[in-house]
């Protein structure tokens, strides 16, 4: 039986409040360690310190860009695989409608289906709003443009850029939203699935890092986004509407 988290129930009372228990593991917390981690890569350039040591790794120019491992399998194959997880998962969904023994399923699987959906359609669309270039086109590694960060004004003569945050890898990171399908589910698997999501962000979002491709930060951003956009829908569509009990001790 799926337990009462996912549909509803007593325990949701206690994740009603934005300074609850629960927001503060799943919320604050995740924050406060964004924004120290995006500080260091961005602010205190942390994405170029480590960019130019596997540029220099690669013998001052992306060898690996082009190579099976890294281009191949891991971007165009691992590409296709994570879309093929999402076919699969549309089809168990749609017999779940269909399939009466597995209709306490329905709403479980169909968030797990819309958080993966909108957590790289959220990426997509940042993607063509910051304005960012990739690593291999910059004249720091080879390229043909000069940096400028996330809010420096980057002059319209270098044409629009679409390399923030990580794309592919938020094919991975999506996947966290596993954690809260399995909290409402199966509880006890919930760090299995986190796991396993976090596990393929980080192999896509390094073998993109090695092909030039993008910045560390570039994926912190995007595991960030897939995880607010998987504890939101989770918010909205595995717990009851909000009832605020009085704010409880965090003790």
């Amino acid at each position: 039986m799926i337990g009462s988290a996912a549909l509803g129930g007593n325990r949701t009372r206690r994740w009603s409040h934005p300074l609850s228990r629960f927001y503060l593991r799943h919320l604050w917390m995740p924050l406060a360690i964004f924004a120290a981690l995006s500080l260091l890569l961005m602010g205190l350039h942390g994405d170029l310190w480590l960019a130019d040591r596997v540029y220099a790794m690669e013998g001052h120019a992306w060898a690996l860009q082009t190579g099976y491992i890294t281009q191949d399998l891991l971007h165009a194959t691992g590409r296709q695989a994570s879309k093929d997880m999402w076919f699969a998962l549309a089809l168990v969904l749609a017999v779940s409608l269909f399939a009466r023994p597995m209709r306490q399923w329905r709403r479980p699987l169909a968030y797990l289906l819309a958080a993966t959906l909108l957590s790289t359609a959220a990426v997509g669309l940042l993607k063509r709003w910051t304005n960012m270039d990739c690593p291999w086109d910059l004249l720091r590694y080879g390229g043909d443009k000069t940096y400028y960060g996330l809010f420096m004004h980057r002059p319209s003569i270098l044409g629009h850029a679409k390399c923030f945050p990580a794309g592919h890898a938020s094919a991975g990171y999506a996947w966290t939203a596993l954690y809260f399908f399995f909290l409402g589910t199966r509880p006890r698997w919930r760090w299995w699935g986190l796991g396993f999501a976090l596990a393929l962000g980080l192999v896509f979002g390094i073998a993109q890092q090695l092909r030039g491709a993008h910045f560390l930060s570039h994926d912190l951003w995007a595991l960030m986004i897939c995880w607010l956009v998987a504890l939101g829908l989770h918010r909205l569509m595995l717990t009851r509407p909000p009832v605020y009990a009085p704010l409880q001790a965090l003790s």
